[in-house]
């Protein structure tokens, strides 16, 4: 059967003359798309907002506060915190988990209920935001050390400091509350890294970690796998430490949690025998990330802690 040449045939063949061979290949596509993503990655997945960005994004709160960003240097690091609200209410300080920044916090910050009862203050973790961004602190212990400059210029205007944590930021208030107990009247753990081992290491993590593939992966992610592996090591130090915790405690877990494991809420709730006051609440269902799930039972919880670390009296619930 002869075949005849229309003129889409002819035009089709001429554009496949005309494309290099490797542009028909899957694996040039893959490149691209590869390529595509770290360009994308390293310009917006900082997940940070410069000083200015979070001042303006802070300022759309009802009650008509202006946030503050600050700066300070201490123990050969750089850091960076905003706070928002009035001095006389009690403190609140958000730790943020990995990777993030102080930005993870911005819809919190500005929450009328919240400015309405409490002063924020949010820092950078190191590392992370305008924290020395990019060059990561594993010790706990030292992370603690860093934030607690803040906490203490603080303890003067506060009769009150809360501290929140969620994730990551849960096992650095965990030691702030044993480093410095008397700078901690109450701490939130939300879906908090608390117990050695108990929590989920990706097969992508250790590969990422080492040259030279840690140099191509965004530089939030390669500090969060520097964090992550040393995790259980550091969490084994402070393990004994538990016993130093004094201020009133309310745990918040997701019962389908498959990154910290619900695990970890148990061994908090065992290892608090000294805290002022313990409460264990469960949300069922719900995984991680209950910052955006569950905001009303952290915006309640919170507004209970602040009743309870006032509190001269606390009955302990286990």
């Amino acid at each position: 059967m002869t075949h005849v040449a229309t003129p889409l045939h002819f035009s089709m063949n001429l554009l496949k003359m005309n494309i290099p061979k490797l542009f028909r290949k899957k694996r040039f596509y893959v490149l691209v798309f590869t390529l595509g993503f770290i360009l994308f990655a390293y310009q917006f997945l900082e997940l940070r907002y410069s000083d200015r960005t979070m001042v303006r994004k802070l300022a759309k709160n009802v009650q008509g506060y202006t946030a503050t960003v600050h700066h300070y240097d201490t123990l050969n690091r750089h850091m960076r915190y905003v706070e928002i609200g009035d001095d006389k209410k009690p403190l609140l300080m958000f730790l943020h988990g990995a990777p993030s920044s102080s930005s993870f916090w911005k819809s919190y910050l500005r929450d009328s209920t919240l400015l309405a009862t409490v002063k924020m203050l949010a820092p950078d973790r190191p590392g992370y935001g305008y924290s020395g961004f990019g060059k990561a602190e594993t010790s706990i212990k030292k992370q603690a050390a860093l934030v607690a400059k803040i906490l203490k210029s603080k303890r003067k205007l506060h009769d009150i400091i809360i501290l929140h944590g969620s994730s990551y930021g849960g096992t650095l208030a965990a030691r702030l509350a044993m480093d410095y107990p008397d700078l901690v009247d109450g701490v939130i753990f939300q879906s908090a890294s608390l117990a050695p081992g108990e929590e989920t290491i990706y097969s992508i993590t250790h590969p990422t970690s080492k040259w030279p593939l840690k140099h191509l992966i965004p530089t939030t992610l390669r500090i969060a796998n520097e964090e992550k592996l040393s995790h259980e090591k550091e969490l084994e130090k402070m393990a004994e430490l538990w016993d130093n915790i004094k201020a009133a405690v309310i745990i918040l877990q997701g019962t389908s949690d498959n990154l910290i494991w619900p695990s970890n809420a148990t061994y908090a709730k065992e290892k608090l025998v000294n805290a002022a006051y313990v409460d264990l609440v469960w949300a069922e269902g719900q995984g991680h990330n209950l910052t955006w799930t569950k905001k009303e039972l952290i915006l309640s919880s919170i507004q209970k802690m602040v009743k309870l670390a006032g509190a001269k009296n606390m009955t302990t619930v286990r």
